[in-house]
């Protein structure tokens, strides 16, 4: 590390969880190699448990999102926000600003907009004016601007509508360590929902592995206009 810039990679979720599966696996990938990343999660998705009330699962949710931060070597923050109730308005998008002021990522990931998810797609638009607030030095704030350029946005179920691949990133050698951290999560484990998310994205991970020639993949999409990618890495993130 000592002769490479050193990236910083933040991931943001709509729910505890969402980050993980999403781009769990290149978050591992790159702080296996020296770098940094952060997990926002929106809400803690806590309405979703068969049997917990939604402040019961709310709490283990939390816990679990943090014992996954702590496998791959990152952190996990989590906004004040109720599963189903997330608001797009300049508040949650003022915080989330701060946030990036005060972690400095220079690689941002979060959720497509075409989903049938409404958390999802607030997500979405949340961060995209928070990168924009972030990084005005006109809009005084606690911490001094810092911009964010380098956007994807990452394959989810639930966020299907136009979405598409245009960027490959090999995830072959962080693949278990991925999957280590998924099972800190009881969703995962096919304890609450009936989908079934390992086998998923587990088969999502070959799939994308198979058009990249590799053994694992993982499938992003940038904001249109940018060119199709395949690589072992983030376009001009090096490992």
């Amino acid at each position: 590390m000592t002769d490479k810039k050193k990236h910083k990679i933040m991931v943001v979720g709509a729910h505890a969880g969402d980050a993980e599966i999403m781009a769990g696996a290149i978050v591992a990938k790159y702080t296996q190699a020296g770098h940094e990343a952060v997990m926002v999660h929106m809400t803690p998705g806590e309405k979703g448990h068969r049997t917990l009330s939604p402040e019961e699962y709310a709490k283990q949710k939390i816990e679990e999102g943090h014992q996954a931060a702590e496998i791959w070597g990152t952190k996990a923050i989590f906004l004040p926000y109720k599963d189903a109730e997330l608001p797009v308005n300049d508040e949650v998008k003022y915080q989330l600003a701060d946030i990036i002021r005060a972690e400095k990522p220079d690689t941002m990931i979060t959720h497509w907009k075409g989903s049938i998810h409404k958390d999802h797609e607030n997500t979405h638009y949340i961060v995209q004016d928070a990168i924009f607030y972030a990084a005005l030095p006109a809009i005084k704030r606690d911490l001094p601007a810092h911009g964010c350029y380098n956007q994807f946005f990452a394959e989810n179920w639930e966020d299907p509508e136009g979405f598409e691949v245009d960027t490959y990133v090999d995830i072959t050698e962080s693949y278990e360590l991925w999957l280590k951290g998924l099972e800190q999560y009881e969703l995962f484990a096919g304890k609450i929902s009936t989908f079934r998310y390992m086998d998923y994205y587990k088969a999502l991970a070959i799939m994308r592995g198979c058009l990249n020639r590799s053994q694992y993949s993982v499938g992003l999409m940038r904001p249109k206009g940018s060119k199709v990618f395949k690589g072992i890495h983030l376009p001009g993130r090096e490992l």
